[in-house]
């Protein structure tokens, strides 16, 4: 498992294009999925935080944190554009962070109020993809023109994007 700044370092592109869909509308937003008890899935809208070092989440007392706790494996998917359909996905496990320092920094940069009960979670990276549509969207109307669409996968234990045409 990356941490963002490694992914980052790894494929400066990738990380860029990902993290642009992640705060195309200002702060970060993204559909964060949680393994549930039972082994479902469970879905939540997040602001996750992306810095040189990290990609954060302040998660208040919820089933997500709970899910967390438990269980670290995530996914974290992008909210899709206005004028396509293209998507960043990410997966991986997150840890509660304990170092101080990194929470004091976070938490007043952001302005996280101490009154809040909130953790702060890391998110590992195992895979990071990118998907462009084009301006079409995922279902291309039959007026509009046909682009193909494109994907790049990043993998922590490959090191190296994979680019695959479908």
């Amino acid at each position: 498992m990356a941490s963002w700044s490694d992914f980052a370092a790894a494929d400066p592109t990738l990380a860029a294009a990902v993290r642009a869909l992640l705060e195309q509308y200002g702060p970060g937003l993204a559909y964060l999925a949680t393994v549930r008890p039972d082994g479902g899935p469970r879905v939540h809208p997040v602001s996750p935080v992306i810095t040189d070092e990290g990609l954060y989440c302040f998660l208040v007392a919820s089933p997500k944190r709970r899910d967390l706790a438990r269980d670290g494996r995530y996914a974290l998917h992008s909210y899709p554009p206005e004028e396509s359909d293209d998507e960043a996905y990410l997966t991986g496990r997150a840890t509660r962070v304990h170092d101080p320092l990194v929470i004091a920094t976070l938490s007043e940069a952001l302005r996280a109020s101490p009154d809040v009960d909130w953790h702060l979670y890391e998110l590992g990276i195992d895979r990071a993809t990118l998907r462009r549509h084009g301006p079409s969207g995922a279902i291309p109307l039959a007026a509009s023109p046909t682009v193909t669409p494109m994907s790049r996968t990043w993998r922590a234990e490959l090191s190296r994007p994979l680019a695959i045409a479908s």
